[in-house]
């Protein structure tokens, strides 16, 4: 019954129901959007078994804590046989794989992983088998498992393929298994091929990743009280290798994949709350300026009988079935919203797969949405009803218009609810401020090179053609003359790393220098470059000279630094000419000769745009020692680069071409420098986006709220108004008394949302960038931006103020 009158009164009223609505739908849709991504990213278990227990092994020092291993710290990790089970190793794509046979060659993906790691992350195979213990050994043979895309994209669904040989970076390697097609991993993989750890390897670098799972009964505490004991160890064994006051760590595996993003989602997660209540304050006020000319209906119905908890559920079932009816619409626009984010570059966000597949409506989403729409139905709902249910019966009954007044009580309730409204607003307001005075800041940054007109592409050398660094180095020559002589090409050049990009880092000693604290004096990026990598870039050299032909594997030893190691090791003085020796830690295998200090080049930004410049090394690709050069093709591709005085994809085809032609190589990853400029301030952008949209709504919907609010009010007074004009009151008195009154409600609402920001925004300091959480300029501009837009709502209604003819509003009833 109270349903059927619900539906027939919203009927009555098509323009209040359809404003109420929109409201709630915008304020659910935003929510719904959000959530179904928190709810991929934060709160789905991983899709592996037991997933509460795999977690991640870690360094930690007086710096933090680093997923980073070694093949010395994985041997240790395997012994912890009382609190870890399914110990695995993993490397994070590597460089790809050169597949052969076919109509051309193609570079795949593939990663190194140990025979543990299908039993930890539930990868099934459907057919044939997966890695055992002894292929998992130094030398154990040349055996592959297919993922289920890459079987039936490439060999057809073959049932037959288990067994056949393909060829992976000129070896040949025997497929022993194919993968079902429910498994997913990220990175994701086309093949996966075993990790072949060395028991007695002494190789320091740290290249890989290691996961395991608790055993049963194991807490979290219990484990890292068994890997502090295990690290004690290690640093006997290995000594100098962890530092000394470094340790072992360990962190659940979902913990570590969102750390980057967590605080980020809860910051959405709270802005689409705020753009929900301001939503409910809205319909709230229409729910009390309803009940107003309701009160004569509703004091009726008390005087036959109807008790104040019956009237209450009544308008409660009204403000629930709005709120069920913006909640569906809501639904959709949430469906909508979240598929439109996603096309945009959302920067790499963790668990939502390719474009955002792995982000749907699922019952969850659906649930949270419906929950959702009831609670708010009772939030916006329930002030209003209290309020209409202790109406005073006599004076309705007395009315002989059409038209009630307003309460003190529901007066001040409304002007509660625009102050709520405001103060909330003006939160959004400074977030979105703060992000975008923070991407304004990433991008007036100069990264320390020219990204323009600059190409880049990868290609795999594994397998044994390139073992030795004279090969690589003859072929990168053929290569690099080849695209030099290309129409259009200014400058190419090869390297381990790109700019912004991930890259080794190696401890060196600085020769003749005493040590102090442990048995090197740093560490820096170590990169190998070949000539012309600096003109590429446009990297300033500072001091000496940059990598020419002479450095040649005959050569004298060399490396270029850049200004922030110079800075950090020599301060004032001229490093040019001291020697270094790199990679001392990394075992007796990779131990180099010192090398001299030829020249000092700019900063670049590589751990992105909003980090400073880290200590970095370049030493010439023809002087790589061969177990450096093996270790690195092993797991990083070779980047290659070319400036070009055209468009730059205008050439792609011209230097694809012309590796097939000089090394009969597969490229990959064909981007532009500027291409990898912006996606690495995609996830800036992305947050600026969404807080700068929800802003918006916020600031719409408490304007639309002041103004609601200031025309009723209006409507309200229009034979006081028409009194006065008759005694002498002149216009602009009554515009300014009605601007007056919604400045003082603006202006509370301003204070109060301003010191809840000064609070709240310090949350946000980790996303910020050259801007503090209190950052005046934002304070001011959003403070002025909503006094401008509550000084504009106020304005119209007082324009009606100023049109009252007195004699029509003394006869207004």
């Amino acid at each position: 019954m109270d349903l059927r009158h619900t539906l027939r009164m919203l009927r009555q009223s098509p323009g209040f129901t359809a404003t109420a609505v929109c409201a709630l739908a915008l304020g659910i849709g935003a929510n719904t959007a959000i959530f179904s991504v928190v709810n991929t990213v934060l709160l789905k278990p991983l899709a592996f078994p037991d997933p509460e227990r795999i977690v991640v092994l870690m360094n930690k020092g007086p710096q933090g804590s680093g997923a980073a291993a070694s093949v010395p710290k994985y041997n240790v990790w395997r012994q912890q046989t009382s609190v870890l089970e399914d110990v695995s190793a993993y490397d994070a794509g590597g460089p790809g794989l050169n597949l052969s046979g076919g109509d051309r060659p193609e570079q795949l993906k593939g990663i190194h992983v140990s025979y543990e790691f299908f039993h930890l992350f539930g990868a099934q195979p459907a057919l044939g088998r997966t890695f055992t213990a002894a292929e998992d050994r130094p030398r154990g043979g040349n055996v592959v498992v297919l993922s289920n895309g890459l079987w039936q994209r490439r060999f057809g669904s073959n049932p037959h393929v288990v067994g056949s040989a393909v060829s992976l970076g000129g070896e040949s390697y025997t497929v022993i298994g194919v993968l079902a097609p429910r498994f997913t991993f990220d990175p994701p993989a086309d093949l996966y091929l075993p990790f072949q750890a060395d028991p007695v390897s002494t190789n320091q670098g740290h290249y890989f990743r290691v996961a395991a799972r608790l055993k049963p009964g194991v807490s979290l505490t219990a484990a890292q009280a068994g890997l502090n004991l295990a690290g004690e160890e290690f640093k006997r064994r290995y000594p100098g290798a962890l530092g000394p006051k470094g340790t072992f760590t360990v962190e659940p595996m979902q913990q570590l994949l969102v750390r980057d993003v967590r605080a980020a989602l809860f910051v959405l997660i709270a802005a689409v709350g705020c753009v929900l209540l301001i939503a409910c304050a809205n319909v709230a006020n229409l729910l009390l300026a309803r009940a107003t000319s309701r009160s004569r209906e509703i004091a009726i119905r008390a005087a036959i009988g109807a008790g104040r908890g019956r009237i209450v559920r009544q308008l409660l079932t009204e403000s629930v079935l709005l709120a069920l009816l913006g909640g569906a619409l809501g639904l959709a626009l949430g469906a909508f919203g979240v598929r439109a984010l996603l096309a945009v570059n959302p920067g790499n966000i963790p668990r939502i797969g390719p474009n955002g597949a792995e982000v749907a409506l699922d019952w969850t989403v659906m649930g949270f949405t419906l929950l959702l729409s009831v609670l708010t139905g009772v939030l916006f709902g329930l002030v209003p009803a209290m309020q209409a249910a202790r109406t005073d019966l006599n004076a309705p009954l007395k009315e002989t218009s059409a038209r009630a007044g307003s309460s003190l009580r529901q007066n001040k309730a409304r002007g509660l609810l625009v102050i709520a409204e405001m103060a909330l607003a003006i939160v959004l307001l400074v977030g979105a401020g703060l992000l975008i005075r923070t991407f304004t800041a990433l991008h007036s940054v100069t990264p320390g090179f020219d990204a323009h007109n600059v190409l880049t592409m990868e290609t795999s050398l594994t397998g044994t053609r390139f073992d030795r660094t004279s090969a690589i180095d003859l072929m990168t020559r053929q290569v690099l003359d080849r695209v030099h002589a290309l129409p259009g090409v200014e400058a190419a050049a090869a390297s381990s790393y790109l700019p912004l990009d991930s890259g080794l880092g190696l401890g060196f000693i600085i020769e003749g220098r005493p040590l102090t604290n442990g048995p090197e004096h740093g560490g820096a990026a170590w990169n190998y470059v070949t000539p012309r990598f600096f003109d590429v870039f446009k990297i300033p050299i500072v001091r000496g000279r940059g990598i020419t032909e002479r450095d040649d594997a005959a050569a004298p030893q060399v490396v270029v630094i850049n200004e922030a190691l110079a800075r950090q090791y020599w301060k004032n003085d001229n490093p040019i000419g001291h020697r270094l020796i790199i990679g001392s830690g990394m075992g007796p295998a990779f131990k180099q000769q010192p090398r001299e200090i030829i020249g000092v080049v700019g900063d670049t930004r590589d751990g992105g745009l909003n980090s400073d410049p880290f200590p970095a090394t370049f030493i010439p690709l023809a002087q790589v020692p061969d177990a450096y050069m093996e270790l690195n093709n092993r797991f990083m591709p070779l980047r290659w680069l070319a400036r070009t005085k055209v468009a730059p994809f205008s050439l792609a085809a011209p230097i694809e071409r012309a590796f097939q032609d000089a090394a009969d190589l597969p490229v990959a990853r064909m981007r532009t420098m500027d291409q990898i400029v912006i996606g690495s301030t995609a996830r800036d952008q992305f947050n600026t986006l969404l807080l700068g949209i929800f802003a918006f709504v916020a600031i719409l919907l408490s304007s639309i709220g002041l103004y609601g609010l200031m025309a009723y009010s209006v409507e309200q007074r229009t034979l006081e108004f028409g009194i006065r004009l008759a005694l002498g009151a002149n216009f602009p008195t009554l515009r300014n008394m009605v601007v007056r009154q919604a400045m003082a409600l603006a202006g509370v609402g301003i204070v109060v949302g301003l010191t809840a920001a000064f609070g709240l925004t310090r949350l946000m300091a980790s996303m910020l960038f050259q801007v503090k959480p209190t950052d005046p300029l934002v304070f001011g501009s959003v403070t002025f931006l909503l006094a401008a837009v509550a000084f504009l709502a106020s304005w119209l209604p007082a324009r009606r103020a100023l049109s009252v003819d007195p004699v029509v509003a003394l006869r207004y009833q």
